[in-house]
């Protein structure tokens, strides 16, 4: 039985063979986690879409210089973090979750983000990361949506381990340090905490 990450290796040969079945595998395979990423760091459903999909272009494209060595859902992932940050200096503008999330009774639309809220514990703590800076705010999400190690998330980011650490660190800080956080926020944010 072949495990996970040979599966993806094996898909990566068959593609890189020519075999246009396998990458259609492989988008089926990851396209949760990277559309669920993409989609809590851009609030625009359309956008997110049409960002899936250049993330998926230019994995396809990359897919040459791919290290099988490494982990594939770390590099897809490298992939997506990239893209996103390409998004975001095009539009040059800084986000404001709160503001559209304070209009709507029904906060995040149910896709793949449903499940984040309760992995994020409720909307009050999920509109302070929104809040928080964007390179914070990736490493939350990286860390706590998607489970990846901080060695996994300096990779992605092509940043120092330490540097993930202190993001981490720093974001659980001003969640904590948030006035307007109640007392049951607190003790999630508290149960996240795991960096002293």
């Amino acid at each position: 039985m072949m495990s996970e990450a040979e599966k993806y290796i094996k898909l990566v040969e068959l593609i890189r063979a020519g075999d246009y079945e396998a990458y259609g595998e492989l988008y089926e395979l990851t396209v949760m986690d990277v559309y669920r990423t993409v989609r809590f760091l851009i609030r625009d459903s359309s956008d997110a879409e049409d960002l899936v999909q250049e993330i998926y272009i230019q994995a396809y494209r990359s897919l040459e210089r791919y290290d099988s060595e490494r982990a594939f859902r770390p590099w897809l992932m490298g992939v997506t973090m990239r893209q996103v940050r390409s998004y975001r200096r095009r539009r040059l503008t800084q986000f404001r979750f709160s503001k559209r999330m304070e209009k709507s009774d029904t906060g995040l639309e149910y896709d793949f983000s449903g499940d984040l809220i309760n992995k994020l514990a409720n909307r009050p703590l999920l509109e302070q990361v929104h809040r928080l800076p964007y390179k914070l705010q990736q490493a939350i999400t990286l860390h706590y949506l998607n489970e990846y190690t901080q060695e996994e998330i300096s990779c992605i980011l092509d940043i120092p381990l330490g540097t993930v650490k202190s993001r981490i660190h720093a974001a659980l800080t001003k969640l904590r340090q948030n006035q307007k956080l109640n007392l049951g926020i607190r003790g999630k944010v508290e149960d996240l905490h795991e960096y002293r």
